[in-house]
């Protein structure tokens, strides 16, 4: 993938905001798409191609490193709240979403290699972006200028040794995986139907539908797979501190027999064409691009040797010869100790002309990660601005966000977006979904007035 066209920055202006954007994923370049949109002179610099992640493989901008999923789309969603509000904001990144987007039921997924080509070319034509490609070692704002760090989980080196520099060390270390692709073409058309979950969008996932007897085959064989070794933490590593959020799934094996049934597996709202009855068992298959030639096992993330990897998923029906266009993997994270380190405009509280982005702060999840990023950059703004800073109200989602990762926690972890974190109605509703669509409704209106104020 060519690179954005270096160009030479804007000419200094003391009046003009200046913000530098370190990191261009997710965050990071909503961050400095943003911030040009409000004509701001950013600098956004970026370590690759000169180095890579362990999980990044593109030289590309917001690249997915996990899923292709950006989750759902319904409005009475927390994911689906969560992007219209994003919206509301001005969000770039959805756009480019819009425009790669692939079949995926009522969820928006894309296909993740021209996402990134599309979110790569939008900073190579906004004109007040400066593109650097090199690997940051001090975070030092000069007078008059502010520094975003949206350098995601994965931030490594001498940059994760400045960062603890300046926060005194408090960060907490994770582990999250990214779950395998497989070619379209090494499927077993025979052992497989197309569905979506309750006849949702069009028939927009394969399943591998499995009896009880097969499941349970396949349950002992992960269960007793051999993983592969951790060496990032060294003895840490045994630990194995693992997100919730993308457990491997033969973790989620090792916590009974039927867990996986009432998670990635579970197999409600489906219905197998060749019994005419709900299978014991389901594993959903997502299209990972547009010409549906690769798909993702959905859920399967994971840290399994290889060779156990093809052992082991083989005997799901439908699975016994795939190719694999990718194995799944295992990564460290590190998380900022966002609760006593930021403050609620997302800078830290005892360097307020530095803020921080993204995952790295416990916003967890690429949608949240990217309005993350649209959040520090109204805080970085604001200050340069002059102005006080307020964030979004707790009764929206990035307002409940930000109020979740700032508010005092002992034990904090990352959190995506989820309805158990807005304030109850005022009166409540006994049913779900009708409360679920009261708190999005309650939410957006107080995100458009928060956003027009």
């Amino acid at each position: 993938m060519s690179e954005p066209a270096l160009r030479p920055a804007p000419a200094p202006d003391q009046n003009r905001p200046c913000v530098t954007v370190l990191g261009a994923g997710l965050a990071g370049c909503e961050a400095a798409l943003w911030l040009a949109g409000q004509g701001a002179a950013v600098r956004l610099v970026e370590q690759k191609p000169l180095r890579f992640s362990p999980a990044h493989k593109s030289e590309g901008f917001a690249e997915l490193v996990c899923s292709n999923s950006l989750k759902a789309e319904r409005p009475d969603s927390a994911s689906g709240l969560l992007k219209a509000e994003m919206r509301l904001l001005g969000s770039r990144l959805l756009v480019a979403a819009d425009a790669t987007r692939v079949a995926a039921g009522g969820a928006l997924a894309v296909d993740r290699d021209k996402f990134s080509a599309a979110v790569t070319a939008m900073v190579a034509a906004e004109p007040d972006i400066t593109v650097e490609h090199q690997e940051q070692t001090v975070i030092a704002p000069e007078e008059g200028e502010a520094v975003i760090v949206a350098t995601g989980p994965l931030t490594a080196g001498a940059l994760a040794q400045e960062i603890a520099r300046l926060t005194g060390g408090q960060s907490l270390a994770f582990y999250d995986a990214a779950a395998p692709i497989v070619t379209a073409e090494s499927l077993d058309e025979s052992r497989i139907f197309a569905a979506s979950r309750y006849g949702r969008g069009e028939a927009d996932y394969l399943n591998c539908p499995m009896n009880r007897e097969e499941y349970e085959r396949f349950y002992e064989a992960l269960r007793t797979a051999e993983r592969a070794p951790l060496h990032e933490m060294d003895g840490e590593a045994q630990k194995l501190a693992v997100y919730e959020g993308c457990m491997p799934i033969e973790v989620m094996a090792r916590r009974g027999a039927d867990t996986m049934r009432f998670g990635p597996l579970r197999p409600v709202g489906l219905t197998d064409p060749r019994t005419g009855h709900r299978p014991w068992a389901n594993l959903q298959l997502r299209k990972e691009n547009a010409e549906g030639s690769l798909y993702n096992l959905v859920g399967f993330q994971t840290n399994l040797l290889f060779g156990e990897q093809k052992r082991v998923f083989g005997l799901i029906p439908g699975l016994a010869n795939a190719e694999y266009a990718r194995y799944g993997v295992m990564h460290r994270n590190t998380f900022l100790n966002s609760p006593k380190l930021l403050g609620p405009d997302l800078a830290l509280k005892e360097h307020p002309a530095i803020f921080f982005a993204g995952q790295i702060t416990g916003f967890e999840g690429y949608m949240e990660s990217a309005a993350c990023g649209l959040l520090a950059a109204r805080g970085a703004l604001a200050r340069l601005q002059g102005q006080t800073y307020t964030p979004p109200p707790p009764e929206t989602m990035l307002g409940a966000l930000t109020g979740y990762i700032t508010a005092e926690n002992k034990d904090f972890q990352p959190m995506g977006a989820n309805m158990g974190i807005l304030p109850p109605l005022a009166e409540p509703v006994r049913d779900k979904r009708a409360r679920y669509a009261a708190l999005a409704s309650r939410a957006l209106a107080a995100m458009e007035q928060w956003a027009n104020r």
